[in-house]
């Protein structure tokens, strides 16, 4: 496994194949997003609300604009626009020291952008269509 998770979660999201996100996430990860109040704990979970933020978020204008990375964290800023409506938001990624993410944290700004990405979000993992 490439001791860099930062490498390795861009490559997961150029391919925009969110199945690298096994092999990238320890069992036990936990997922805050931003619109939900608790914690999502666990690979197939996080796996889950990361695939369907991939299919929100990840299109032609998706990029990351400014990353701070320390031995064991990273917080990636990104940009991207959909539906007309700029995103602003942050990726906040803890790993462990074989290179498993243990916790992702995402952040995101205006309040529109909040309320479209959780409008999409709940529609995507509702319908059960995560693939």
């Amino acid at each position: 496994m490439s001791a860099n998770p930062v490498a390795r979660w861009h490559q997961v999201l150029e391919s925009r194949d969110p199945r690298g996100l096994s092999a990238l996430l320890a069992e036990a990860v936990v997922f805050h997003s931003p619109v939900m109040h608790t914690p999502q704990v666990g690979r197939a979970l996080t796996s889950r609300y990361l695939t369907a933020a991939f299919r929100v978020f990840v299109n032609d204008s998706f990029r990351y604009i400014r990353e701070v990375v320390g031995p064991c964290d990273a917080v990636l800023e990104f940009q991207v626009e959909i539906d007309g409506i700029e995103v602003n938001g942050v990726d906040m990624l803890r790993w462990d020291e074989a290179g498993r993410i243990v916790e992702v944290k995402v952040m995101l700004r205006p309040l529109k952008a909040i309320d479209l990405i959780h409008g999409k979000m709940a529609a995507l993992l509702q319908a059960g269509r995560t693939t």
